[in-house]
């Protein structure tokens, strides 16, 4: 047993010292500059755990910040400038992060559509469903079906102004790139927009970029050990962008093939070739990631960008996390579609939200347009499903230091469920909404 047993966390708690996470940390920055090689991660752990067994007074439990120090040193010192560098802009990123939530600045977000917010929030206000009392008013008087009706045609319009974009463009696009963060609804949408493309002779055809995922064995991994496929470095984005540029000027190309069984990647499977009235779909969360589509030229894409953007004031007039409703959405999915337990996402959540909000949202006033996939009914439907669920889990994870984010999320979310009407009987949502996707009942082929 080594002689570090704990390290002091930013907050002040005293967690297990875990050598994997310096690992995993050092492999995910050297995988940002093309490093592939996680062995040679595990070596230099090894000489920081030395460095730092050598230098520390003894019984010294080392704080976060003390051992970041030391991986930048051996990084330096061991010749890894550019990994150094990944590294350092990360630890950057995440210190500027905090200080931002923390001093609460009052300048407006360049993350947040604010022209978009406003017409949402305009509708919710017109609708009477703005704060969580209102929306129980319309629930108590038995509009149920009523806010589906009139949130499913709030969507179905956004997603005829996206198409018509798209046609208005018809002669000069080549790509169609629709992303968001995880669990905007993209599946759905993207089956709508086809077949209403399909109406007027345009045909999207998928690239599936899942099948560029490195093997298993070079993915980076998050914090607890587990593979990270959130983070775009896990595909082969250079392939990707190649392909892409060939295909557009009419070459065929042989697609590799993913096996997610066995966790690796064929090479040169499937033949595509671009045809007339042909354009390519991309759906996928990393679609506005520039180094995906380096090849292709900004005239020949565009980019449609989703989020649930709910504006909803709950309990203490705080709006509704766009975050919190997408982990919900993707709970549900992932316990229809995949049989994986709802609490193992909302502890593997704090990674997807750190991919999101480093390599997804920051990009979002790079796209054409931006769609509103969120239903204020999907509130009464979330409260029957999993409030119970909330409530427990707040219970579970109070007081562990290792679980913090799970907490806040979990208490959170709890929080507003409470204060929601629960409504069972989901009769009258449609079989092909967005929502389907991820409560299950959809008539949709995925």
């Amino acid at each position: 047993m080594g002689k570090i047993q704990f390290v002091v966390k930013r907050s002040g708690a005293l967690v297990p010292f875990t050598p994997d996470r310096i690992t995993n940390a050092i492999y995910r920055a050297a995988v940002a500059v093309g490093g592939r090689d996680r062995s040679i991660s595990e070596g230099l752990t090894r000489q920081v755990i030395q460095y730092l067994e050598e230098t520390l007074p003894a019984g010294h439990n080392p704080t976060v910040e003390e051992i970041q120090d030391v991986v930048e040193k051996i990084l330096i010192e061991n010749g890894h400038a550019r990994v150094a560098k990944a590294y350092i802009l990360y630890r950057a990123e995440r210190t500027r992060l905090r200080q931002e939530r923390a001093a609460k600045a009052a300048s407006p977000s360049p993350n947040i559509p604010w022209a978009k917010i406003w017409h949402v929030l305009d509708w919710s206000v017109e609708h009477g469903l703005n704060t969580v009392d209102l929306l129980n008013d319309r629930l108590q008087r038995g509009e149920f079906p009523q806010i589906v009706q009139e949130s499913e045609e709030a969507y179905e319009e956004d997603v005829e102004n996206a198409v018509e974009m798209i046609i208005s463009r018809r002669n000069e696009l080549k790509l169609v790139i629709i992303t968001g963060p995880s669990s905007s609804g993209k599946t759905t949408t993207t089956i709508k927009i086809g077949r209403r493309l399909s109406q007027v002779g345009i045909r999207l055809v998928t690239l599936n970029v899942d099948n560029y995922f490195y093997d298993l064995e070079m993915h980076p991994r998050d914090e607890f050990g587990d593979y990270d496929f959130e983070t775009p470095q896990a595909l082969d984005l250079q392939l990707v962008s190649g392909h892409l540029a060939r295909l557009i000027s009419g070459q065929e190309v042989r697609i590799p093939f993913y096996d997610f069984k066995t966790g690796r990647r064929q090479a040169d499977h499937t033949p595509m070739q671009l045809h007339a009235n042909e354009v390519i779909l991309i759906d996928s969360l990393h679609g506005l990631f520039p180094a995906m589509t380096l090849d292709v030229p900004d005239e020949q894409k565009f980019k449609l960008y989703l989020e649930p953007l709910m504006q909803i004031k709950g309990p203490g007039g705080r709006y509704v996390r766009w975050t919190d409703i997408r982990l919900i959405r993707r709970m549900l999915r992932d316990a229809v579609h995949r049989s994986y337990d709802p609490h193992r996402t909302l502890e593997h959540w704090h990674y997807v939200r750190s991919s999101e909000m480093h390599n997804i949202i920051p990009l979002i006033s790079t796209t054409d347009y931006i769609l509103n996939t969120g239903m204020p009914y999907e509130l009464p439907i979330y409260s029957h499903r999993l409030g119970s669920q909330f409530a427990a889990w707040v219970q579970e994870y109070r007081g562990n230091p290792l679980r913090e984010d799970a907490f806040t999320r979990a208490e959170r979310v709890h929080t507003l469920l409470q204060a929601v009407l629960p409504i069972q009987d989901e009769s009258s949502i449609p079989s092909t909404s967005v929502i389907r996707e991820f409560i299950g009942g959809s008539t949709l082929d995925y």
